[in-house]
């Protein structure tokens, strides 16, 4: 079990958010080996677009176990709109090629840049599909607040277009999580461990209505190896390490159990 973190979870919130790029993003790296974790999905947010090494300095963080790049800039309604994608995301493809120290991008599609409306899912398709396209190298993930249906529909357009498996969010949505899985067997490339209540918020792993056990069962059905993301409820401030440290455990006894 490849267990990884979201960027920030071992270090105290930034300006108050839950999930934000820290300036301090090295002194996490050393955290992460203290705690035994195998890799950091990198956050690329509004509020560090302007120093943000990954596309500031993109050679300083060759080298780092990063295991994708979430770009959490396109987490708004300009999504749809074909000339801000290209500018949010071509700059980062660009430098990803020329400094290839990493080979997926997540992209979220929820909340501000959901793709529940159809015409919109078009537009953005019609855009998304040619960058994939010239970007043949560079996997991208879409972690989505759709149906199984909707979804399908997209990761079928490309062969480097892919699913990031939020467990929390797929219980919230009320989706089926053994489908989910099944369907997606060959393109789920990236899992984001959380749990959370249907249709309701992120609580502490097993307090609410995910059954990791039978996840983890039927991950490993299809083979799955790819990282698993801790994007665990925060707790204390102050007690970043120790609430990775607990959450850690939680989940590898929980895998433990289930193979």
């Amino acid at each position: 079990m490849r267990l990884g973190l979201m960027q920030g979870r071992l270090l105290p919130p930034v300006g108050g958010h839950i999930q934000e790029f820290p300036q301090n993003w090295k002194d996490e790296f050393a955290l992460l080996n203290e705690c035994g974790l195998d890799s950091v999905e990198w956050l690329l947010t509004k509020g560090s677009i302007s120093f943000n090494p990954a596309l500031r300095d993109p050679q300083s963080v060759v080298g780092y176990p990063i295991s994708s790049i979430c770009v959490d800039t396109l987490v708004d309604e300009g999504i749809h709109d074909s000339e801000y994608l290209r500018e949010t995301l071509e700059p980062l493809c660009r430098l990803i090629s020329e400094h290839p120290f990493v080979k997926t991008i997540t992209i979220p599609l929820l909340e501000e840049s959901s793709m529940e409306d159809g015409f919109k899912r078009k537009k953005f398709l019609g855009c998304m599909v040619q960058i994939a396209q010239l970007y043949p190298n560079i996997n991208f993930s879409f972690e989505a607040e759709l149906g199984i249906k909707e979804l399908d529909e997209i990761v079928s357009l490309c062969d480097n277009f892919y699913v990031t498996y939020d467990t929390g969010n797929i219980t919230s949505y009320g989706l089926d999580h053994a489908e989910y899985i099944s369907t997606f067997s060959k393109k789920i490339n990236n899992v984001h461990l959380k749990d959370r209540t249907f249709g309701a918020r992120t609580v502490e792993p097993t307090q609410g209505d995910t059954d990791f056990k039978q996840i983890f069962k039927n991950l490993k059905t299809i083979n799955y190896d790819g990282p698993y993301i801790l994007q665990t409820a925060r707790s204390i401030d102050g007690r970043e390490k120790d609430t990775i440290l607990r959450h850690k455990k939680i989940f590898e006894d929980l895998y433990a159990e289930a193979i």
